[in-house]
């Protein structure tokens, strides 16, 4: 069981290893604990982002995710950090498999009734889970996805240190509170406890299969659901190599640029037709069998759009084509991002400016990737937070583009796309949202008409009977509150003074027959600071009173 307190200590002392001390000394004043790392070369690593990738690598599995995660936000980091964090991978090294049974034995008591072997070498191993293969009690391969004992409390510890990180920064570095620190926990909190439920990884997988089942060749493995659990995922095996491993994938008599253009349009589907994308689109979540099917796995990180913002993402996909900022604006502005006015031009410019630099990309791919590098750039430049599933829809085409490069070198991003958004509108999908938009803004009307009369009548029943409520808030009336707030304060104040004044004048007129000296000396004392206090009370009110004349 790993204490919150005990973490804190790890963090810090990892972060004080890789120069990170002062960072550490602002956020937690007092905190004196060093440590000179003896085992890896600090003085070599000449860039702060290198030293903070490499402090995230030791940190764990929980900021290792985090780190993922925010190398998609290409609108709030810096290139160079987006480079490192890119390099972060998910691997760990394997749990012994006597630790991995104790997990399968509490989830599955009838193991051996169900699995005729368990292989203990894993297939791979990762921060969260480890995966094995099997055999069903018929025969059938499988694999076996679990959890790791103890990942939970790590985790949700972590979490809580996070929070407590992110509401620090944003007290101490005011100037980073732009980038909205608690708000990316926050997300980040609940996508890895998404993650750590297989329950849900599993029903994303049976999504993402019932989505493309009409596509050829496409293939996403079964879930056995009677052995699964929510810290173990029992799913079909599925041969196959990696989708970058070229030279394999020829040997077994498949054409890699059939492969780019499969995988391509597989996810363009996904995204701009289904709504429901695989997030994490890594080489190794990617195989290919003899037959040339690609197997989609790892289904903790997926992207869902709504229908109507699936439209805006096509519009804004159309804008990058045809190099058209104005649509890409209002394409942003009806995807939820606010646009001041003010910089409404510059904004123009500067999209204008990024869509010349990228059409001067000597490959079509690159342009695309230049053009979302540069949107992302200029959303920076301009304090413009983009929403979360517009950037990992972003980071999903770049990152299945090189995939494509990788499998055909003349993989073009324009040719390939250009007849599949010519397909869309072939179907009328712009049309039919327009259509499904106004009908929908009518009914509204209408049924706010309908029910006019009835809003009318209710507010009047309330007004006849002394039950309408009415909320006024105004800057004048709460200063007025908190000015009767301060005179019912000193008039309080006033009392009490009275009331020792009066009381101490009576004990000290009987003092000589009825009380002891000591009671005198006490009553005597209370008199005297009861004057002083009700003198500097006087001296407050006169002066406060001209300062407040003076201001008129």
């Amino acid at each position: 069981m790993v204490t919150r307190f005990r973490r804190y200590w790890q963090i810090a002392d990892i972060l004080f290893k890789y120069q990170f001390g002062s960072f550490v000394q602002k956020l937690f004043p007092g905190t004196y604990r060093f440590r000179r790392c003896s085992e890896c070369d600090i003085e070599s690593v000449t860039s702060v982002y290198q030293r903070l990738r490499m402090a995230i690598e030791e940190l764990g599995p929980t900021y290792v995710k985090l780190g993922q995660i925010l190398s998609t936000r290409q609108d709030l980091l810096p290139p160079e950090m987006i480079g490192e964090l890119k390099v972060l991978q998910d691997h760990s090294a394997p749990l012994p498999f006597s630790e991995i049974r104790e997990v399968i034995e509490r989830e599955c008591p009838h193991h051996k009734d169900c699995f005729l072997e368990i292989e203990e070498t894993p297939l791979a191993s990762a921060s969260i889970a480890q995966v094995h293969r099997a055999k069903l009690s018929d025969g059938t391969p499988v694999v076996l996805k679990v959890q790791r004992p103890g990942i939970k409390e790590v985790i949700e510890t972590d979490i809580l240190i996070l929070e407590s990180l992110a509401a620090r920064i944003e007290y101490y570095y005011p100037h980073y509170a732009v980038y909205n620190p608690q708000g990316i926990v926050r997300d980040f909190a609940a996508q890895i406890r998404q993650e750590l439920d297989f329950i849900n990884d599993g029903r994303n997988a049976d999504r993402l299969r019932k989505n493309m089942m009409d596509l050829k060749k496409i293939r996403v493995p079964m879930i056995f659901w009677e052995q699964s659990t929510r810290n173990l995922l029992v799913m079909e095996y599925i041969e196959g190599v990696r989708i970058d491993h070229v030279d394999e994938i020829r040997g077994m008599g498949v054409d890699p640029r059939e492969i780019a253009d499969r995988g391509f349009y597989a996810y363009l589907q996904q995204i701009f037709e289904d709504g429901f994308f695989h997030g994490d689109p890594h080489p190794g979540n990617l195989l290919v069998s003899r037959d040339g099917t690609i197997t989609f796995l790892d289904f903790g990180i997926v992207g869902i759009i709504y229908p109507e913002r699936r439209f805006h993402f096509t519009h804004l996909l159309v804008a990058m084509m045809q190099m058209d900022p104005e649509m890409m604006i209002k394409a942003l502005e009806h995807l939820g991002i606010s646009i001041d006015e003010t910089v409404r031009d510059q904004l123009r410019d500067d999209l204008y400016r990024a869509m010349l630099e990228a059409e001067g990309a000597s490959v079509g791919q690159y342009s695309f990737i230049n053009m979302s590098r540069g949107l992302t750039d200029t959303m920076r430049k301009n304090h413009i937070r983009m929403p979360q599933n517009l950037m990992l829809m972003l980071k999903v085409i770049i990152m299945v583009l090189d995939l494509g490069v990788t499998l055909d070198p003349k993989f073009n991003f324009g040719e390939k796309a250009e007849p599949y958004v010519r397909r869309l509108a072939r179907r009328e999908n712009f049309i039919d949202q327009y259509l499904y938009r106004a009908s929908h803004s009518v009914l509204e009307t209408v049924d706010g008409m309908l029910e006019m009369p009835r809003v009318i009548n209710k507010t009047l029943r309330q007004l006849s009977t002394g039950t309408i409520k009415i909320d006024i808030v105004d800057s004048d009336i709460l200063r007025l509150q908190q000015s009767l707030d301060r005179t019912s304060d000193k008039i309080l104040i006033g009392l009490i003074v009275a009331g020792v004044v009066v009381g101490s004048s009576l004990v000290i007129t009987v003092a000589d027959v009825r009380i002891p000296d000591f009671v005198f000396y006490l009553a005597a004392l209370a008199y005297v600071v009861a004057i002083i206090i009700g003198l500097y009370t006087i001296y407050h009110v006169i002066f406060g009173m001209n300062k407040k004349k003076g201001d008129f």
